[in-house]
């Protein structure tokens, strides 16, 4: 079964959670598949991963560059695998019907948000329904992850 972690993020917004979460999937040697809502955020986060911090490089791709083959990081708004990535995150409430074709899921939503945490807690209960490993991670007052209880 595939290892599904979600990331409650209440200090930090995606857009500082992504990258570094990013930066330790290429440290593992291993692939990954963002997935967000609209073609529109995913090219926003593809420009992310180019500026979010000086100095820092992530290689990454979507559709409108094409050759998914050659880009360990793939950002697309659907719901393929073109780079063969080893771990999936979804975004901005993105689904996948094909999480068991992937080594680990990363389901990342804005805490702030009472829709995008009601939709959270199904996800939450489906996956215990199919049998994956859930884990639970909450940003603590340092701003750090501290696993919670589900």
């Amino acid at each position: 079964m595939t290892e599904i972690a979600f990331y409650h993020l209440e200090k930090s917004p995606l857009e500082s959670v992504l990258p570094k979460l990013l930066e330790k999937t290429l440290d593992t040697g291993k692939r990954a598949l963002v997935m967000a809502g609209t073609d529109e955020r995913v090219e926003a986060l593809a420009n992310l991963l180019w500026t979010y911090e000086q100095g820092s490089w992530l290689p990454h791709g979507t559709k409108n560059d094409g050759g998914p083959e050659d880009q360990p990081v793939w950002l697309a708004s659907d719901d393929e695998n073109p780079n063969k990535a080893d771990f999936l995150f979804l975004t901005d409430g993105a689904a996948s019907d094909k999480i068991g074709n992937f080594e680990r899921c990363f389901e990342i939503f804005n805490g702030r948000d009472d829709a995008a945490v009601e939709a959270a807690r199904g996800r939450w209960k489906s996956y215990t329904e199919a049998g994956h490993d859930l884990t639970y991670w909450r940003q603590g007052p340092g701003g750090g992850w501290e696993k919670k209880e589900g």
